[in-house]
């Protein structure tokens, strides 16, 4: 065993000696690898030098691939302004019955187009003409009330003539008596009448004087009683207008017993029904008008270059195979909460500046017709507010 172990450590010795010897060969007197490598901190060629080829190869893509994304930039998203922001508008309405009664029957149902003039709904008519057939009897009525009052004006116009002609003749004869009085009395006094005679003279001339008042109080009496009968004329014109604005009103409540449309839309939300007792004003449905529009709530930092006029693509969220094409309307003066029920009040507390958001109109050139668009419907719209490089 004692052999065995002297045996092993002498050839450990013998081992290390020959590694030694290796290393002495191979290593120069300075330290370096005699084998013609250098050691770790030495220098070494440059990737260039040791690739060329790949390191301009490499260059040259991260060129392209700066120079593309400039091109896409340039026309994909430098000429456009677009928001998420947006919905399908329109001035909506109800159509309401301006006059009471039960539905007599409702033509349209819910959700369909009508155009302009379609009779909605009819209210039973039967009361309003009976009101109507009262108002033409009342301008009846009236009318010969404006005739009686004419004819008595003419009556008084022939009563003042004769009155007048009464007058003449009366004066006519006054002016005769004056001067047979006065004949007389130069008569008497010269001796060749009698006093008798000048003072029957007298008489007559007073019964003349006498005659000629009557008759000019008549002619008083008979122009007054033409003022009263022109008077009650004007009474009858006013009762005759009063009847005819009666009249008038009664045709047009009748005619408010067919609801009709002003312009084309469609009927959405249909409450009315056949028997139905309604009050004037209650509604009967919505109306929705062909005119709409799009409502775009661009932020105030995108409307720099937005003029109205510019093209607009609009794509609807709930089709989106349907790309829409407009125009820039015009640009709300102020911002959406400006507006609002409770508008912010800055000057007060901490302020923070928010970016905020300003309502754009966006007409579209034409609306598809094979799908259903209506108000609140959401859409992007994209503003083309640079022109395309």
């Amino acid at each position: 065993m004692a052999q065995t172990q002297a045996s092993a450590s002498r050839d450990d010795a013998d081992r290390d000696t020959v590694l030694e010897d290796i290393r002495d060969d191979t290593l120069s007197p300075s330290g370096k690898d005699t084998t013609g490598h250098e050691e770790e901190g030495d220098n070494k060629p440059s990737l260039f030098r040791r690739h060329p080829v790949w390191t301009v190869l490499g260059g040259l893509a991260v060129i392209t691939l700066a120079v593309v994304t400039y091109v896409v930039w340039l026309i994909y998203f430098y000429p456009y302004e677009t928001t998420d922001d947006a919905f399908i508008d329109a001035r909506n309405f109800s159509i309401a019955a301006k006059v009471s009664g039960y539905l007599e029957g409702v033509a349209v149902t819910d959700n369909q187009h009508i155009a302009a003039g379609t009779v909605i709904a009819r209210i039973v008519p039967r009361d309003y003409e009976i009101a109507l057939d009262q108002a033409d009897g009342q301008v009846e009525a009236a009318r010969a009330s404006v005739a009686s009052s004419g004819a008595q004006i003419e009556v008084t116009d022939a009563a003042i003539a004769e009155a007048k002609a009464q007058q003449a003749s009366a004066e006519a004869a006054l002016q005769f008596a004056r001067d047979e009085a006065q004949r007389q009395r130069e008569l008497v006094q010269g001796g060749a009448g009698t006093v008798q005679t000048s003072q029957q003279s007298e008489s007559n001339l007073r019964q003349a004087q006498a005659a000629f008042n009557q008759a000019g109080a008549s002619v008083t009496s008979a122009t007054k009683n033409k003022v009263a009968a022109q008077a009650q004329r004007a009474s009858a014109l006013a009762s005759l207008q009063q009847a005819q604005a009666q009249k008038e009103s009664a045709q047009q409540n009748l005619n408010y017993t067919e609801l009709r449309t002003e312009q084309p839309g469609r009927v959405v939300q249909l409450s009315g029904s056949k028997g139905q007792y309604v009050e004037a004003g209650q509604a009967i449905a919505m109306f929705v008008p062909d005119e709409m529009w799009v409502s775009a709530n661009f932020k105030e930092t995108q409307l720099a270059d937005m003029r109205p006029g510019q093209p607009v693509e609009v794509t609807i969220d709930a089709y989106p195979d349907h790309i829409l094409h407009g125009k820039v309307a015009s640009v709300q003066p102020g911002s959406g909460t400006a507006f609002s029920l409770l508008p912010a009040e800055n000057a007060t507390g901490n302020y923070v500046k928010v970016t905020q958001r300003v309502p754009v109109k966006v007409t579209v050139d034409e609306w598809p017709s094979d799908v259903a668009i209506g108000p609140g419907m959401s859409v992007i719209p994209t503003v083309t507010v640079r022109p395309r490089n």
